[in-house]
């Protein structure tokens, strides 16, 4: 992930550079299971861990420092993806498990049908803000299902403390299709172009912002498809300008690793990993998984600031401005800021993507909103409307 390079050109990851064979150079390196003592095997390049002896391992204060280190090296410098093998016992998880069903019958019976950001809506079963709903739905289920260790072991391994957890229910049917392999949150949410428009350092920053995770909730036999992984190519470092071209597609078609899971083990993989949901062929397996999406405590702005209020006082200067000739760089760089430039966080019940993985963000509406001319007022409500959408509940 360190970007040691002073030309100015190698500062920029464009897609035009992305190239298969230094994608196969990365991925020549190995998981040697003696480089990582805590693990108890290694699974198609995978490192496995026994929950069972880990969590008393990480009990320790001392021993948990040296645990944390080597997770966090696994997710960085090795494959870039940990199973916590037995990682929820079977009283909690099924606990949560009929929660989570519960929300999904009253979902269907609402008719409302979650939408997803690679199925079709209806093709899976998805809850959105899962974390939420669970702790309002059944607070002592939610209380037994977070008091796991594993969740806060690996988080802590990767983001330090201070992190925020989220989590979204997915059901994958029988017969449900697959998704098309990609790089997670933040930049994998991203166009290649748009992601070609953050330096270098950002490629490498993006990674360690996030842990992804998933708990398996069934068990998930190879034909029921659990997720396809590439270990090791979250250490390309063009991978988000990359995922999208056709020879890298067919590459992690024809290479990827695929696991099967027990109810109850736990995976964790570093964001830009090389990753894609895989279908389900079974007849009878619907293939539950709560994804977890954790993320670092940084990244957020020192001070709070009502973006909608400071837009609504400046929108009519802005018109006045732009009707006058302020050149169009100098108009985006009043909306930047002035206006929330980020989709995120959302209410993914409500506030969906309407094109591509990411919804329209706030400084894209007020953009749109001049150039169309519509009036301070009307915007004033679309930005109130779209910002209620928002909200959790």
């Amino acid at each position: 992930m360190t970007i040691t390079s002073t030309s100015s050109q190698l500062r920029w990851i464009r897609p035009e550079d992305a190239r298969l064979s230094d994608l196969l150079e990365v991925l020549r390196e190995q998981t040697d299971l003696a480089d990582y003592p805590h693990a108890s095997r290694v699974e198609q390049q995978v490192l496995v861990y026994d929950w069972a002896t880990l969590r008393h391992t990480a009990a320790d204060e001392v021993t948990r420092r040296d645990v944390l280190a080597e997770l966090a090296r696994a997710l960085s410098d090795g494959p870039g993806i940990i199973v916590l093998a037995g990682a929820f016992d079977a009283e909690p998880l099924g606990r949560a498990t009929a929660a989570f069903e519960r929300m999904i019958v009253e979902q269907r019976e609402s008719g409302t049908t979650a939408g997803d950001h690679f199925a079709k809506p209806g093709a899976n079963d998805r809850i959105w803000n899962a974390l939420e709903k669970l702790a309002v739905a059944d607070p002592v289920a939610f209380v037994d299902y977070y008091a796991n260790d594993a969740v806060a072991l690996a988080a802590q391994a990767w983001l330090g403390p201070g992190y925020q957890v989220t989590s979204q229910l997915n059901v994958v049917n029988p017969g449900g299709a697959g998704q098309t392999v990609h790089r997670d949150y933040h930049l994998g949410f991203q166009s290649a172009g748009t992601c070609a428009r953050y330096p270098a350092h950002v490629h490498a920053l993006s990674q360690v912002l996030t842990l992804q995770g998933a708990v398996a909730h069934v068990d998930m036999p190879v034909e029921s498809g659990p997720t396809l992984y590439l270990p090791h190519s979250q250490k390309y470092a063009h991978g988000y300008v990359a995922y999208q071209q056709p020879e890298f597609q067919s590459y992690f078609l024809a290479h990827h690793v695929q696991l099967p899971l027990s109810a109850g083990d736990a995976v964790f993989f570093n964001p830009a990993l090389f990753h894609a949901a895989g279908t389900n062929h079974t007849t009878d397996v619907r293939r539950m998984a709560n994804l977890l999406q954790v993320s670092s405590a940084f990244g957020r702005a020192m001070e709070t600031v009502d973006r909608a209020r400071v837009v609504a006082a400046t929108y009519p200067a802005l018109v006045s401005a732009h009707a006058a000739g302020m050149p169009a760089r100098a108009v985006a760089n009043v909306i930047a800021a002035t206006a929330e430039g980020y989709a995120f966080p959302t209410n993914l019940d409500r506030d969906q993507p309407l094109d591509g993985l990411s919804p329209q963000t706030q400084a894209e509406r007020v953009a749109a909103a001049l150039e169309s001319g519509m009036p301070p007022g009307e915007l004033a409500q679309l930005l109130a409307a779209r910002e209620a959408d928002r909200s959790s509940h």
